[in-house]
C-alpha cells in the first residue's frame, strides 16, 4: 500500500457494537438538504423527514445538514412551510446529532449580497433556532464576504466550516488558475480567519479520484484544522473520489442515505460502511439500521417522483465531465428553454456558457453564479443574433460587474463590464472594497414594510430575503389569503389514485361520462320492457335520440370506453391538480407599441409609471426568470400608457406587459 495512504487493514468485526476504529472517517449526512435538493427539486417536506429523524439520530453521524441552500426559498415559495419551523421541529427529534446548514456568505440563502444588518440578524436567528455548524461558502471564493457572518457564528460559539468552491478550467485540476496552489492558499486564508474545519465544496462532481488524493494530502500538510470533502455523484466519480480522499487522510466526508443518493446527488453511505469494515477508518455505523432507514424513506419517495429527472437511463451525466455545468443549473436551463419554446437552442446555450464565464472572470459555477452565467447565456443565445452582443444583460450580471458580489477570479472583460455598467444606478465605476461596505442597512425599512403582517423577527427576515414571495407566504401563513392547491402536500393516497388511473389508462379501461345535455321541452314518456326489466324512456316528438331517465330496478348509464392511446405512458392528471393559471390582464394596445414577455417568469416591478416618458432602450420593467432579474427595455420612444401587472404575478411568454404610445 502507498506509504502516504492512511488506510490500514485491521481485524474484521461485523457487529454493530464493534471496537472503535483507530482513525474513523467522520460522515456528514446530506439527505435532509442536498439529497432532495439534488434529486427532487428541494421538495422534501418536514413531515416526511420526521418519519425517520429519530432513527437517523441513532446512526452516529458527525452532523446532519438539514437547512440552507435552496430549502429556505423553496419551502416558503412552493411548499407553504415556514423555513424556521423546520429547524425547531427537527431539533426536537435530533437530540444527539449536531445540525448543520449551508450558508452562502453575504448571500445568506438568497441570490444577492445583503446588508450587514440583515446578515447579522439572520445568522443570529439561525443560532437561536438550533443550527450548530455553519458551512459557509462564497461563489467567488472571496472570503471578505464571510466577515460579518463569521463574527456572529463565533459570538455564539458555533462551529465555522470554511468552504472553498472547487472549480476547473480543464477536465482535470491544474492549469494556471484552479490548481493545488490556489486551493492551499485559500485554505490558509480560512484557517487565519478562524475556520474550525475546511471543506472542499465540489458542487458539480468534477473532482477526479487522484486529484482528490493529491489535494487532500496537500491540505493536510498545510493546515492544522480538520479537512472535509463534499462532492456530488453527477459524473460517476463521487465514490472513487471519496475513497482516494479517505486514503489521503480526509477527516470528514459527505454522503446520503441510498434512496436520496446517486445521480446528481451524492455517494450513498451504505456501500461505504461495508467497504471500510476491517480498516482503521471504519465508520462504526450499523448497516442494518441504515437499511431500515432506507426502507422507511422509500415509502415516501413516490410523492416526489414528479420532480425527478427521468429523461436518461444512465444514473450518471457524462456530459458534465465535458461542459462542467452543475446539475441544478442544467435542469433550470432545460426547463427555461422548454417554457420559451426554444429547447432547440440548448446547444447554443452550452456554447455560450464557457464564453460568458470567461467574460465574467472565469468564476466558479455555483449558486448564485451558476444562475448568473446560465441565464445570461440563455439571453445571449436567444437575443444577440439580432440585437447585438450582450443585448439583454441581467441585473445580477450588472451587480457582478460593479463588484457587488466580490472579486472575480480573473478580471472581467472590460468591454462587457463597460456595457453592463452603462447607466447603472450605483455608478459606472466598479468598486474594489468589500460589497457589504456599500450596501445600506435594510432591517428598519423591512420592519416598516411588514407592519401588520410580520409577527416576529423570523417573519421579517423572510421578507428581507424574498420581498415579494415572502410577503405572499406570510399572508398565507396567517390566513389572510388561502393556500393554493399546488402548495398543499401530496399524500400516499393521492399517489395510489394516480397509479390506479395510469394502470387503467394503459389497459384501456378509463371511462368518460357523456357531457350533460339540455333537456328538450317536447319529450314524451314510454315504458319499455326489456329482459324482464322495465325502463322509462323519454323521446322527442321531433325526433332525436331516446334518453333513458329511470329504470326498474336499476338505471342504465351511458358510458364511453376510452381506447388505449399510442403513448405507452399516458399522462394522468394528479388528484390535487394545480389551478388553471389566471389569464393575463386585458390590455388596450390599439395605437401603441406592445412590450411582451420574452420569457416566462415572475413579474417584479415597473421602473416607470403610466404617464411617464420613455426612451428607446430604457428599462420599463423587471422580470424574474431562473431567479435572475431581467430588465425589459422599451423598443421605442413614447409614453407608458398601460402597466397592468402587479408584483409577484406569473407571466407567460408573449404576455403584454406594457404599452408605449
Amino acid at each position: 500500500m502507498d506509504k502516504h495512504s492512511c488506510v490500514e487493514m485491521t481485524t474484521m468485526h461485523y457487529e454493530p457494537d464493534r471496537p472503535k476504529a483507530e482513525n474513523p472517517v467522520k460522515v456528514q449526512d446530506l439527505t435532509f438538504r442536498d439529497g432532495h435538493q439534488s434529486l427532487f427539486a428541494t421538495r422534501g417536506r418536514t413531515e416526511d423527514m420526521l418519519n425517520v429523524a429519530e432513527l437517523m439520530d441513532q446512526v452516529g453521524f458527525y452532523s446532519m445538514e438539514i437547512w440552507g441552500g435552496a430549502t429556505f426559498d423553496t419551502m416558503h415559495r412552493y411548499l407553504g412551510e415556514d423555513p424556521w419551523e423546520r429547524i425547531r421541529v427537527l431539533k426536537k427529534h435530533l437530540t444527539k446529532t449536531p445540525l448543520s446548514m449551508l450558508l452562502r456568505g453575504q448571500n445568506l440563502v438568497g441570490y444577492q449580497n445583503y446588508a450587514d444588518d440583515v446578515v447579522e440578524a439572520f445568522v443570529q436567528r439561525c443560532c437561536d433556532n438550533g443550527i450548530d455548524i455553519f458551512r459557509v461558502f462564497d461563489a467567488l471564493n472571496d472570503f471578505r464576504n464571510f466577515i460579518t457572518a463569521v463574527k456572529i457564528i463565533k459570538k455564539n460559539n458555533k462551529l465555522f466550516e470554511g468552504a472553498i468552491c472547487f472549480s476547473l478550467t480543464e477536465q482535470r485540476m491544474g492549469g494556471d488558475i484552479y490548481n493545488i496552489e490556489y486551493y492551499v492558499a485559500k485554505a490558509k486564508q480560512l484557517e487565519e480567519m478562524g475556520a474550525d474545519t475546511i471543506c472542499i465544496k465540489d458542487m458539480a462532481g468534477l473532482i477526479a479520484p487522484y486529484d482528490a488524493y493529491e489535494l487532500i494530502k496537500a491540505l493536510k500538510e498545510n493546515v492544522k484544522v480538520p479537512v472535509h470533502l463534499h462532492t456530488h455523484f453527477t459524473s460517476g466519480m463521487g465514490d472513487l473520489a471519496l475513497f482516494k480522499a479517505i486514503e489521503a487522510g480526509v477527516d470528514i466526508i459527505d454522503t446520503c442515505v441510498a434512496p436520496y443518493a446517486y445521480r446528481t446527488s451524492h455517494p450513498a453511505i451504505e456501500p461505504l460502511v461495508i467497504s471500510l469494515l476491517g480498516t482503521n477508518r471504519d465508520t462504526g455505523f450499523d448497516i442494518k439500521l441504515l437499511n431500515k432507514i432506507g426502507k422507511e424513506m422509500e415509502k415516501d419517495i413516490p410523492k416526489y417522483l414528479e420532480f425527478a429527472d427521468t429523461t436518461k437511463f444512465s444514473i450518471i451525466d457524462t456530459d458534465v465531465i465535458i461542459h462542467q455545468t452543475p446539475g441544478g443549473m442544467l435542469s433550470n436551463l432545460v426547463n427555461q428553454l422548454r417554457q420559451m419554446d426554444a429547447l432547440d437552442k440548448l446547444e447554443d446555450v452550452f456554447k455560450e456558457i464557457p464564453k460568458v464565464r470567461k467574460d465574467l472572470g472565469q468564476i466558479p459555477l455555483v449558486t448564485p453564479t451558476s444562475q448568473i452565467v446560465g441565464i445570461q447565456a440563455v439571453n445571449n443565445a436567444l437575443f444577440d443574433s439580432y440585437e447585438g452582443e450582450y443585448s439583454r444583460i441581467t441585473e445580477q450580471v450588472k451587480d457582478l460587474c460593479y463588484g457587488l458580489y466580490g472579486k472575480t477570479t480573473l478580471p472581467i472583460n472590460p468591454e462587457v463590464q463597460k456595457k453592463a455598467l452603462k447607466g447603472y444606478p450605483r455608478g459606472e465605476t466598479p468598486i474594489t472594497c468589500r460589497p457589504g461596505d456599500v450596501i445600506p442597512p435594510a432591517m428598519e425599512q423591512v420592519h416598516k414594510e411588514c407592519e401588520g403582517l410580520a409577527k416576529n423577527i423570523d417573519d421579517e427576515l423572510i421578507v428581507a430575503l424574498y420581498n415579494i414571495t415572502g410577503k405572499r407566504f406570510l399572508r398565507i401563513k396567517y390566513g389572510l389569503e388561502p393556500m393554493p392547491e399546488e402548495m398543499k402536500p401530496k399524500t400516499l393516497a393521492d399517489v395510489k389514485k394516480e397509479q390506479e388511473l395510469i394502470a387503467k389508462a394503459k389497459a384501456g379501461k378509463l371511462i368518460e361520462k357523456p357531457e350533460p345535455q339540455e333537456k328538450p321541452q317536447d319529450l314524451r314518456q314510454f315504458d319499455v320492457f326489456v329482459d324482464n326489466t322495465y325502463y322509462l324512456v323519454e323521446v322527442s316528438e321531433k325526433g332525436g335520440t331516446p334518453k333513458i331517465v329511470n329504470s326498474r330496478p336499476a338505471p342504465i348509464i351511458a358510458e364511453t370506453i376510452v381506447k388505449p392511446a399510442n403513448n405507452p405512458n399516458p399522462q394522468v392528471k394528479p388528484s390535487n391538480p394545480a389551478p388553471e393559471p389566471k389569464p393575463a390582464p386585458v390590455v388596450n394596445s390599439e395605437g401603441g407599441t406592445k412590450i411582451t414577455a420574452p420569457m416566462p417568469g415572475m413579474f417584479i416591478r415597473y421602473e416607470k409609471k403610466p404617464g411617464d416618458p420613455v426612451k428607446q432602450g430604457e428599462t420599463v420593467l423587471v422580470l424574474e426568470a431562473m431567479k435572475m432579474y431581467n430588465n425589459i427595455p422599451s423598443p421605442v420612444d413614447g409614453v407608458l400608457v398601460e402597466a397592468p401587472f402587479t408584483g409577484g404575478a406569473n407571466v407567460a411568454k408573449g404576455d403584454v406587459l406594457a404599452v408605449i404610445k
